[in-house]
């Protein structure tokens, strides 16, 4: 069998962070998607932090958030790119795409921000499960996977989205953030969906949704003056945050939302 990591995308922030988490602390192929620009400068600057890392292991596809006929055609040349004769297959994937617009009022909304909202943070998340989740394990693979040699190989594939707190409807208590609110909780209902098609496909995979926190990136930029210093985390280390949660989940935690900490986050 030949297991990967899968980040899409993967160039800034948090994505980038969690791309480099996994070349550093796995020996796994890592498949990582990029918007524009050259493709060997965008290698050069994932590896650029890295130490004995084999840049063979790092392989780069171009993908676009908004197009889907962008997404097929990455999931196209995914498959083109993988050894065909060893049953290769999702280890764990993260879809990190998000944007927000922090509408503090009703009078705030805008329409375009509102469906480039929905479009990076519900949309894409959906047509990405349409073409990438046949690159998780087979229900045919499940009794290969079983036979592994450690538990991690044993363990189900990780189809992860990153989501965040604000989605939780119970856990909503200032208002606020309409568009991100409603399109993080949209996503939270993907999640669980998504896994449930898995469980009944009897799919060797999980679904989960990941919490950050607060991460000192352009995303989060206008609020980092009103967060703890010790809950605003550097890309590196909020990758290796949840990383660790993301390996720890267990099958009875699938189809929840999950925090940095490893709590899980309400519906």
């Amino acid at each position: 069998m030949h297991p990967f990591i899968l980040v899409a995308p993967a160039t800034r922030g948090l994505s980038l962070a969690l791309t480099r988490y996994y070349l550093r602390t796995t020996d796994l192929p890592v498949f990582a998607t990029y918007r524009s620009g050259d493709a060997n400068d965008i290698k050069k600057n994932m590896l650029s932090t890295l130490a004995n890392v084999d840049p063979a292991r790092l392989k780069l596809l171009h993908l676009e958030l908004t197009s889907e006929d962008s997404m097929a055609s990455a999931a196209d040349a995914l498959s083109e790119a993988l050894p065909q004769d060893t049953k290769p297959f999702i280890h764990t994937a993260l879809l990190t795409g998000g944007v927000l617009y922090p509408e503090r009022k009703p009078s705030d909304l805008d329409h375009s921000n509102l469906l480039h909202t929905f479009q990076i943070n519900v949309i894409s998340h959906l047509l990405l499960i349409k073409h990438f989740l046949r690159f998780l394990p087979t229900p045919e693979m499940a009794q290969d996977i079983s036979a592994a040699p450690s538990s991690q190989e044993r363990a189900l594939s990780r189809w992860v989205h990153v989501s965040a707190r604000v989605g939780s409807i119970s856990d909503n208590r200032l208002g606020g953030w309409y568009s991100y609110r409603a399109s993080k909780a949209a996503l939270n209902q993907v999640i669980r969906t998504t896994d449930l098609h898995l469980k009944s496909k009897k799919i060797p995979a999980m679904c989960v949704g990941v919490h950050p926190g607060t991460v000192r990136t352009e995303l989060s930029k206008q609020f980092w003056q009103g967060v703890p210093e010790s809950k605003l985390f550097e890309p590196d280390d909020a990758a290796q945050k949840l990383g660790e949660v993301v390996k720890s989940l267990e099958a009875k935690q699938r189809g929840k939302i999950w925090d940095w900490a490893g709590n899980e986050v309400p519906p």
